[in-house]
């Protein structure tokens, strides 16, 4: 894959490759899961593309088990996250979600940005102190965070969605994508993005990774950092298996 550039002048990002390319050209059966192999992937994957919402739903749910366990990256999880992000523009990212009257693309969004947390700069740093060989080149967290600039790509076309929750997704997912530093030309527009999640959003999680967002590139955030210490490991906000319940 090749790299043009932009209008500006800023280096293009990668394309995806699509989402059936990687279904079928990926060794799946060769990768770990949190429970084995990655050999019944291929199942979970093409069932995202069910017309019925509560089964991409459950599914998503199951994916997250299978590569993000604990909020663990493994070796299935960059692909697995490639297919998901290159979904987001079939017909099947735009099914109602039960209960929710927005389509399953904020779920998908929301799903790329939990597991991009797990692989983000605060949870790397972290994790660095207790396991000094964590980011060390060609460990899988180290090649699933070179995959940045490519999902960027296909995440930043929904930063203006006129769905707020997808856009607000989307906004989290980019905001965790654009640490990497080749796509440090995007934080400007992103630092706008990230205002009105905190001024507008009531989603804690994805609040305090706005917030982080701005301290990081110098933006000066308003107010203190959402969320408590105690709250750190969380994540953005994944709906998961409550998108098949009613919003009591």
């Amino acid at each position: 894959m090749t790299s043009s550039r932009s209008h500006a002048g800023a280096p293009r990002e990668p394309d995806l490759p699509p989402y059936q390319v990687v279904l079928t050209e990926t060794d799946w059966g060769s990768l770990q899961t949190a429970f084995g192999s990655g050999e019944d992937l291929p199942r979970v994957l093409t069932q995202l593309l069910e017309p019925d919402p509560k089964v991409q739903v459950t599914t998503l749910w199951e994916l997250g088990e299978l590569v993000g366990h604990q909020n663990t990256i493994y070796e299935a999880t960059a692909p697995a996250v490639m297919y998901v992000a290159g979904i987001l523009t079939h017909p099947a990212a735009m099914t109602r979600r039960p209960y929710r009257d927005v389509p399953i693309r904020a779920t998908l969004l929301g799903w790329l940005a939990s597991t991009l947390h797990d692989a983000s700069d605060e949870i790397v740093a972290r994790n660095k102190e207790y396991c000094p060989g964590f980011l060390a080149p060609g460990t899988t967290v180290a090649a699933f965070r070179e995959l940045r600039p490519m999902l960027y790509r296909a995440v930043a076309p929904f930063l203006r969605d006129s769905q707020e929750d997808v856009r607000e997704a989307a906004v989290i997912a980019a905001l965790l994508l654009a640490e990497h530093p080749a796509l440090a030309w995007h934080r400007a527009h992103l630092a706008v993005h990230a205002r009105r999640i905190l001024d507008a959003s009531s989603d804690d999680p994805n609040r305090r990774v706005a917030w982080r967002a701005l301290e990081a590139w110098g933006h000066n955030p308003p107010g203190q950092e959402p969320l408590s210490e105690e709250a750190e490991d969380r994540g953005p906000h994944s709906d998961g298996r409550g998108d098949l319940e009613p919003p009591f």
